[in-house]
């Protein structure tokens, strides 16, 4: 399943990336959403949950023998929090990208980067 995993996320990284060269600005923004998706779930596999002990139980905080914790190296809650903080910051850097372009638009009556050439600094 690593393997799988591995190989999906960069399929989805080399997408976002090649998404990003176009000169379509929509497909560029896609492009972000792609690559953002992609280090999203690069962080999550860094991070996996092996199924044995989470990330919120301490071994040997328990009185009884049956409700011991399994042996096992527990999953680092450090991870969950990055997602979701990325998660929160790409969707905010994403509606800025979408209202930028709405903007650029609106104001060029075009989205292809070959037409915005009297913005350059």
């Amino acid at each position: 399943m690593g393997a799988i995993f591995a190989v999906v996320t960069g399929i989805l990284f080399g997408l976002g990336v090649f998404q990003l060269l176009r000169r379509d600005l929509i497909k560029v923004a896609m492009g972000f959403f792609i690559l953002f998706t992609a280090i999203n779930l690069f962080l999550l596999a860094v991070g996996t949950f092996d199924g044995r002990v989470a990330p919120y139980v301490q071994p040997g905080t328990f009185e009884r023998l049956e409700d011991a914790v399994p042996n096992g190296i527990p999953s680092d809650p450090l991870v969950q929090a990055l997602i979701l903080t990325a998660i929160v910051i790409s969707f905010g850097s994403y509606a800025l990208l979408l209202g930028m372009l709405n903007v650029v638009g609106k104001r060029k009556n075009s989205i292809n980067a070959d037409d915005l050439d009297d913005l350059k600094g």
